[in-house]
């Protein structure tokens, strides 16, 4: 028999293989197919499975939810873009425009308005805010960021320690403190995460964003691609404007 269900709790590509094979060690599961777009799992059964144990299994690998489809299976849908991306990015939009307009509320208030302040103050804004949303799910952010970033799918620990070194790089924006490690540290971060970004773009996989965490689902596309390069652009600048180039 075949039966289908929903998940909720998966994040990238590697939740995949974690529970694919969580689900093929239960007793009488034949097979298990297992999407991330849309989040689902089809198990190919020799007897009927209790719901339980089926939760259970998942439940063991990490914070995941059956909820069982009744009907016909749903089609994949397409990867990467939808007709509701611009909605689901709303909120991203939202605290990049602020972060964006306290920056320039706060130069005509102080009487600056250069662009080498303007934007060592945009970039302590962007990296303090993206920073908290990480912290509000470390392990989410973590199992969501190995599915794409080079680093972090190598090194676990890179994966843990990246808010706090998104939050120091901030607090050296916003104080002045050591800027051109910041803006050193920046370009190779930055860069590194656009590489592992453009990577899955090209290879048109469906994965969440986790950029701003897991509390808000954002989907990966072009825009996180932007938003890093926007980033690594800015310090090179900044390291031109000092004399560095």
């Amino acid at each position: 028999m075949e039966k289908s269900f929903d998940i909720s709790g998966m994040h990238c590509e590697s939740c995949i293989g974690k529970i694919k094979g969580a689900l093929e060690k239960v007793e009488h599961v034949t097979s298990a197919e297992v999407t991330l777009s849309p989040p689902k799992a089809t198990l190919d059964l020799h007897s009927e499975v209790p719901f339980a144990v089926l939760q259970e299994a998942v439940s063991s690998v990490s914070k995941y939810e059956l909820k069982e489809v009744e009907g016909k299976i749903a089609e994949k849908t397409p990867a990467v873009s939808s007709p509701e991306e611009g909605k689901s990015l709303y909120p991203l939009f939202l605290i990049v425009g602020y972060i964006l307009g306290v920056v320039i509320f706060a130069g005509y208030g102080s009487n600056n308005l250069s662009m080498s302040w303007l934007m060592r103050q945009f970039m302590a804004g962007f990296f303090i805010t993206f920073s908290f949303f990480k912290l509000l799910d470390p392990e989410g952010f973590v199992s969501a960021f190995r599915g794409y970033d080079l680093v972090a799918r190598r090194y676990p620990a890179y994966g843990w320690a990246y808010p706090f070194i998104e939050l120091v790089l901030g607090l050296s924006y916003l104080t002045g403190i050591l800027l051109v490690p910041a803006y050193v540290a920046t370009i190779l971060i930055m860069g590194v995460g656009a590489i592992g970004v453009f990577k899955v773009l090209i290879n048109k996989n469906s994965i969440q964003c986790a950029c701003l965490g897991t509390v808000l689902n954002l989907p990966m596309t072009k825009i996180t691609l932007i938003e890093n390069l926007s980033m690594v652009a800015m310090a090179v600048l900044m390291l031109g404007m000092i004399g560095w180039w």
